[in-house]
């Protein structure tokens, strides 16, 4: 039963429709009305049906006051490293330390070159993100009074004053499924944030689990260090399963993040206020139990 000491969160999961801005916003502060502590956004630049995530991740941080925000994944191959890492760090000196850097390497290719983004392969796109990882954390690091320099495959800085750094220590959430991409994020990320639907089963979870621990190990790290989030569909059936189903995932599992994809502002309000404090409810008494065995 892996518990890494995460307290738990729920967020939610919403598609930056252009189509719609004002119900875009309004989602999010339904989020944060309904009690989650994270809201959510798909970030896919070249999609013209899409508001631009960041600009909407600023918008949203202005008219909320406490639901903490990330992109769902932000997409490297259009977003530089080292301009990403200031974004990044105002946008959470601004809101309060309520940002989130949720990071992804990048896969729909064709369109992210149509944009003027590098055609990479699937190892490649790795390799830049762990790179991309090393100039964030530079960029943040103000206590280095150094000049920042890089001399990367993909990214290049030299000679950037550090700056500014974040309000608190944002944390670096990857989305990721293949074993190279686990390994990064046990041995440089913060947190693990994959997709339920897009997995086999949930033997995918404990395998993925293990990859990023021994990993972490390898590089020196606890593997309680790295929280693990997942992103889940709305279930059928009563918040009390739905709750049961999600405490399952966290004893078993050690997942302690769990944002709900879809935009119905009444799933969203079932889920912050019946289905989170059930979940919370059901794996503290569990551990209560388990601790006086």
């Amino acid at each position: 039963m892996p518990d890494y000491g995460h307290d738990l969160l729920f967020g939610s999961f919403i598609s930056p429709a252009s189509a719609a801005p004002h119900q875009v916003v309004a989602l999010a502060r339904e989020s944060e009305a309904a009690g989650l502590d994270l809201a959510t956004f798909q970030d896919h630049p070249y999609q013209s049906a899409f508001l631009d995530t960041w600009t909407l991740l600023s918008y949203v941080a202005a008219r909320t006051e406490r639901i903490r925000l990330s992109g769902n994944v932000v997409n490297l191959p259009l977003r530089p490293p080292a301009v990403l890492a200031r974004a990044a760090a105002s946008l959470d000196l601004l809101s309060g330390g309520r940002f989130e850097l949720g990071l992804g390497a990048g896969g729909f290719w064709d369109a992210i070159e149509a944009m003027g983004g590098r055609r990479l392969t699937p190892g490649q796109a790795v390799d830049a993100l762990s790179e991309a990882i090393d100039v964030i954390r530079g960029v943040w690091d103000v206590s280095d009074r150094s000049l920042f320099r890089v001399e990367g495959t993909y990214y290049q800085v030299d000679g950037a004053k550090r700056g500014p750094a974040p309000a608190h220590d944002i944390g670096i959430w990857l989305g990721a499924y293949k074993p190279r991409m686990l390994r990064l994020i046990g041995a440089k990320a913060d947190g693990w944030m994959p997709s339920l639907p897009y997995m086999k089963s949930l033997d995918q979870l404990a395998e993925g689990n293990t990859i990023i621990d021994e990993a972490a190990v390898a590089a020196g790290r606890d593997p309680a260090a790295i929280r693990r989030l997942l992103n889940i569909g709305a279930q059928a059936g009563p918040p009390a399963r739905w709750a049961e189903q999600l405490a399952a995932l966290t004893l078993e599992h050690g997942f302690s993040g769990y944002i709900v994809m879809g935009d119905d502002p009444g799933t969203i309000r079932v889920f912050g206020e019946e289905v989170a404090p059930a979940v919370r409810e059901l794996v503290a008494a569990e551990r209560l139990v388990a601790g006086e065995r």
